[in-house]
Parts: C-alpha cells; sequence; structure tokens
C-alpha cells in the first residue's frame, strides 16, 4: 500500500483537501484487510471482520463521507490484488519500504510499531541481550548491526518464525542469514508454531504479540530482547496502501487521519486493542 507524493497532502489543511477531493472521489470504495494478523485484524468465528484496523476504517470512511466494503485478503497476494483493481485501499498494518513504494504509493501514518521478538517463557531466548532497547537500523547502523551481530550469535543452532511477504522476513533474511529461518502465510500460524514449540522465536511487528500472548497461559509466551526499525523494516509506522495514481483518495484519508488524530478518536482505537496508544502525535 504505498504512495510517493506525500507533499500535496502536507500543503492541504484538512479542509482544503475535503474541498479538492469532494468532487473527484467515488462516494464507494473497497478496502482490502488480511483478516488474520490480530488485534490489528482478524476474522470471527461467522465470517465478519473485526480488530483495530476494521474499527479504525470505519472511522476513516464516516470522515470521508464514502461508504466502504470490507474483505479479507491473503496477506502474500495482497499488493498484486491493489495494483489490478481488485480493491481501493489496503487497510493490514503495512509499514513502507522502499521495494513497496516501487509499485504502490501510500497515505501519512496512522499507527507507529517496530519489528521485534516472541518466544516462549521456558526458552533460553527469553534472556536475549539489548531486552527493552529501541534501535533504528537507518539512523544509526553501527550500534544496529552490532547488537544484530550479538543476536545472531545467540540464535546459532535455533529456528526462527516469520510471516511470508513482511518486513519481518525480508529483515531476517538480510540479518540473520545462515540460521534455520521458516515461513508462515499468517501471523496465527506462526503463533500457533511458537506454542507449539516447532519455532524457538518469532519475529514480527510487536503489536501482533498481544493476541497471542493473551490468549495462552500467563508466562507461556514472552517478549525479548530490543525492537528495530527504520532500513529494510520501513519507517516504523503503519499506513493506507493506495494505487499511486489516486490522489484524491490519498488526500481524503491524509485528512481524515489527521481529523482521528487530532480528536483523540485513534489514540481511544489503539489504547482500546494494544493496551497502549501507538497513534501519530503531530
Amino acid at each position: 500500500m504505498l504512495r510517493r507524493h506525500m507533499l500535496l497532502a502536507l500543503a492541504l489543511t484538512p479542509l482544503l483537501a475535503g474541498a479538492a477531493t469532494a468532487q473527484n472521489l467515488p462516494d464507494h470504495i473497497t478496502v482490502a484487510t488480511e483478516g488474520a494478523y490480530p488485534p490489528w485484524n482478524f476474522s470471527n468465528a461467522d465470517g465478519s471482520l473485526g480488530g483495530y484496523e476494521i474499527e479504525l476504517t470505519q472511522a476513516l470512511c464516516e470522515r470521508m463521507k464514502i461508504k466502504c466494503d470490507l474483505i479479507a485478503q491473503e496477506w502474500n497476494g495482497i499488493i498484486p490484488g491493489l495494483t489490478v483493481g481488485k480493491y481501493d485501499a489496503i487497510i493490514a498494518s503495512m509499514g513502507v519500504t522502499e521495494e513497496r513504494k516501487k509499485v504502490i504509493g501510500f497515505s501519512k501514518p496512522y499507527a507507529k510499531a517496530p519489528n521485534g521478538f516472541l518466544t516462549a517463557g521456558d526458552n533460553a531466548l527469553k534472556d536475549l541481550p539489548e531486552a527493552g532497547r529501541s534501535f533504528d537500523l537507518a539512523k544509526a547502523p553501527q550500534e544496529s548491526e552490532a547488537a544484530l551481530a550479538a543476536l545472531k550469535e545467540k540464535l546459532s543452532g535455533k529456528t526462527i518464525g516469520v510471516q511470508t511477504g513482511s518486513t519481518a522476513a525480508t529483515f531476517a533474511g538480510e540479518y540473520f542469514k545462515g540460521l534455520d529461518i521458516r515461513e508462515y502465510p499468517s501471523f496465527e500460524q506462526l503463533g500457533l508454531e511458537l506454542t507449539a514449540g516447532r519455532i524457538d522465536l518469532a519475529v514480527a511487528n510487536v503489536t501482533a504479540f498481544k493476541a497471542v500472548i493473551d490468549a495462552n497461559p500467563a508466562g507461556t509466551l514472552v517478549f525479548t530482547g530490543p525492537t528495530f526499525a527504520g532500513g529494510v523494516l520501513g519507517l516504523g509506522t503503519i499506513n493506507v496502501a493506495l494505487r499511486p495514481g489516486d490522489e484524491a483518495l490519498r488526500a481524503a484519508f491524509d485528512a481524515a487521519i489527521t481529523d482521528i488524530n487530532k480528536d483523540g478518536t485513534n489514540k481511544a482505537l489503539t489504547e482500546k486493542w494494544f493496551g497502549v496508544d501507538i497513534s501519530i502525535h503531530e
């Protein structure tokens, strides 16, 4: 879900953006989400969608005065589906990366979240070094790479799980090359593999960990080690993905995101679903 034309949207006030897009916006769009990445988005037993991004989408569409249909799309094909016009936007915990920007465009960010590590409470990896620290691969490359080298040594002989097509998969492939890295089609399956003991460590957006931690007895799964953002992980923010030419729709999303961050709606939603405020404070 990617976009390069940020300057125009930043130059417009929410009022002007709304006026500029009112004439060009459709009155009905389709938004894709994964439906398998709780608490960001998930599928209920009855097939309906739930989670933070479902309620976020409803709030954004209400502000844009657009009717939005939400559909679930497997992660591995979610960007191709956007580019061929299967839907108009993606709201699915997607961060901005240079590779994605070659294909799609992005709105301004609606949330922030680094990547980190999850392991079993009885696994020796629960005591990984640099616990609680945050590293930026782009802004502090030498410090980050020193921390990653120490982590790689600790992970020798261990099995690492990532979701196919995620920034975590790219990150693990680059910095943990040579280790046993296994890919899974959804985060739910990744979580099941971790709790079953078939992998030693999961790498993903840290906000996805809460649901799988809460679904198990206390202490079964735990955060470990530091968090990382920047570089191959993108900006550490989460954005709406759009087709590069849909400028009016992007500007409308930007204005709506500004609105829900300004009035506290997004803060309340993130605290509800993650237990912490990860909204954007401008």
